[in-house]
């Protein structure tokens, strides 16, 4: 049993960062180097084919970079692969990192039914989004076996994902479009009374910084703060550490993840709460 779950402590803190290919090589190793210096956790990815190159060999490369960084898909769109090759790719990079890779996967984002087209896949319905989620964690724990088991990490907006995600996962994403403080932290609380799992905040804007892979164009960081929405931290440290702390009170949220172009923003934060 663990500490927090056989002394009623919180979970410590850790920080994540979606720190995809956007510059030069160069510059993004040195940029994935400064994370881990800055005490981050795991660096990850997202799933998008038009965006940078493909997440697992991405993340197998930034592995070799910092010896103790943990890597992760945020998040693997389930309609976009077979759930065997999903548990596949997830099994290979867990042996090749040595057990740093984190499966980051959800039923995609909404609206994505025109890339499905456009990629040639069929059409799946919301359900049966859910159901290829299921089936890749069961594939990847089969494969897994006795002497390994992947972190899981579900990405969950409403109800059924929610209760999907406290089945399989490891590790449960709030992702409800919205942001809205009330609806995530009732999800949250209802999840943690069936099982004690890990609960992370997507923060797609940092003060007025939007992180592009995390949020859509439109992204308002004023209308964010005015709706009091958890997608949305402080650029002050001292208030974004306030704020990170009364999330862990009132929702128990322990996983931060923020995009890469505000990393050394919220560096001081990082320096003074992880594993807190």
């Amino acid at each position: 049993m663990a500490d927090h779950e056989a002394t009623g402590r919180p979970r410590p803190f850790r920080f994540g960062v979606v720190a995809p290919v956007q510059t030069d090589l160069p510059a993004w190793r040195d940029q994935v180097r400064r994370i881990a210096d800055s005490g981050y956790s795991t660096l990850l990815m997202p799933d998008v084919q038009q965006w940078q190159p493909a997440p697992g060999p991405t993340l197998a490369v930034a592995a070799t970079l910092a010896a103790d960084l943990r890597v992760g898909t945020w998040v693997y769109a389930s309609p976009l692969r077979a759930p065997s090759s999903v548990a596949w790719e997830a099994h290979s990079l867990s042996v090749l990192t040595e057990g740093r890779f984190e499966l980051g996967i959800g039923p995609g984002r909404p609206g994505m039914e025109d890339e499905l087209r456009q990629l040639g896949l069929p059409v799946v319905t919301p359900g049966e989004r859910l159901s290829q989620v299921r089936d890749a964690v069961a594939w990847l724990r089969d494969l897994d076996g006795p002497d390994l088991r992947t972190p899981v990490v579900v990405a969950a907006g409403g109800p059924k994902s929610w209760a999907l995600a406290v089945e399989v996962a490891d590790t449960i994403i709030a992702a409800a479009p919205s942001g809205s403080r009330t609806e995530i932290v009732q999800l949250a609380s209802d999840s943690r009374a069936v099982r004690d799992v890990e609960l992370a905040l997507h923060v797609s804007v940092v003060g007025d910084v939007v992180a592009p892979f995390m949020a859509g164009p439109d992204a308002d960081p004023a209308a964010l703060r005015a709706a009091d929405s958890l997608l949305i931290l402080p650029g002050d440290p001292k208030a974004a550490v306030e704020e990170i702390l009364r999330r862990r009170e009132e929702g128990g949220f322990s996983y931060i993840v923020i995009g890469a172009n505000a990393a050394d923003t919220l560096a001081p934060v990082v320096a003074e709460l992880a594993g807190r």
